[in-house]
């Protein structure tokens, strides 16, 4: 569901494999298939299982489904996957995504909010990849109320993600499956702006330092609207993701995140105006800033995650 594609450069040198239990034993050889060019779904395939089904696109769900084979195949490529990887996947919708994944991965588990889909899903697989059928599990829910999946934890994340849900799905996702180590997801190209931006950026926001406490993330390319059915009146962009360590072991993530909501709940204030209620007044607020090295002057969107981190660690004393 939401839209998925590509368009854009490799992601750069493979990135570190998770150690310990985050890493699932390798799975027996594959078939003789290159992995990234698995079976894959056209246009006139999808509105078939569509009009089967008696399905359309839903606005409420952010649902729009790639139809072009190219494209999902490209992101296989640019998640960097290896052979004993498992894939989450959110809003597999019609499959395009998850047949050209199985090849490549040890096992995908498909999260499908539409009970429609969820149930159609593994006739897909078995009609066009029954070789790769053992290789997929689906779980019939919706991804932000799951707190865990059944079988082998998770390691990387790839999804054509619905665009009203993305950003609360990838925080959701990293906070509750600590197993996620990278991801490589396709939102909506402002929203791929906001998740990447740095300090100073004019769309740096609560979206950018949320993901910033778990991961460093970048612009993975860019994906064209008429890559999807029904086309959008937007253009798409990819997000890379690797997880690393918070910045601080001294305070929560849910003090870190109070700071980061109220800083930016009034961008335009001060900090020291904005944290006034956080803090219990203003030169409360000061106090705890100048304690923390941060200028009461300065705005929310010229700190780093690290910045919104000690100030929470000082004002929770």
């Amino acid at each position: 569901m939401g839209p998925a594609s590509p368009g854009g450069q490799p992601p750069g040198p493979p990135q570190e494999r998770p150690r310990g239990g985050n890493v699932p034993p390798a799975s027996p050889p594959a078939p003789a298939l290159a992995p990234a060019l698995g079976p894959a779904l056209g246009p006139a395939e999808i509105r078939d299982i569509a009009a089967r089904l008696g399905i359309r696109p839903s606005k409420r769900l952010g649902q729009n489904f790639v139809t072009d084979a190219g494209t999902v195949r490209r992101i296989v490529t640019l998640a960097g996957l290896a052979p004993e990887d498992v894939v989450l996947e959110v809003g597999p919708g019609f499959g395009s995504l998850t047949l050209a994944l199985l090849p490549a991965v040890r096992q995908v588990t498909a999260v499908e909010v539409d009970p429609l889909l969820a149930a159609e899903l593994p006739r897909t697989v078995a009609r066009h990849a029954p070789s790769y059928a053992e290789r997929l599990h689906v779980v019939a829910a919706d991804a932000l109320r799951i707190t865990g999946v059944p079988g082998p934890p998770p390691t990387a994340l790839v999804a054509n993600l619905p665009y009203n849900v993305a950003v609360p799905v990838v925080l959701h996702l990293l906070a509750t499956v600590p197993s996620l180590h990278r991801g490589l997801v396709m939102v909506q190209a402002e929203v791929a702006d906001r998740m990447t931006a740095g300090p100073g950026s004019r769309v740096y926001g609560v979206p950018s330092v949320k993901l910033a406490w778990y991961a460093a993330a970048r612009r993975a390319g860019p994906v064209p609207r008429a890559v999807f059915w029904p086309v959008p009146n937007v253009d798409s962009g990819l997000v890379a993701f690797t997880r690393r360590e918070p910045p601080t072991a001294d305070v929560s993530r849910d003090d870190v995140f109070a700071v980061v909501d109220a800083a930016f709940a009034q961008r335009r204030k001060t900090l020291r105006a904005a944290l006034a209620r956080w803090a219990g007044s203003a030169a409360g607020a000061e106090r705890i800033l100048r304690a923390a090295g941060v200028d009461p002057g300065a705005r929310g969107e010229s700190l780093a995650v690290g910045d919104f981190a000690r100030i929470a660690a000082v004002g929770t004393r």
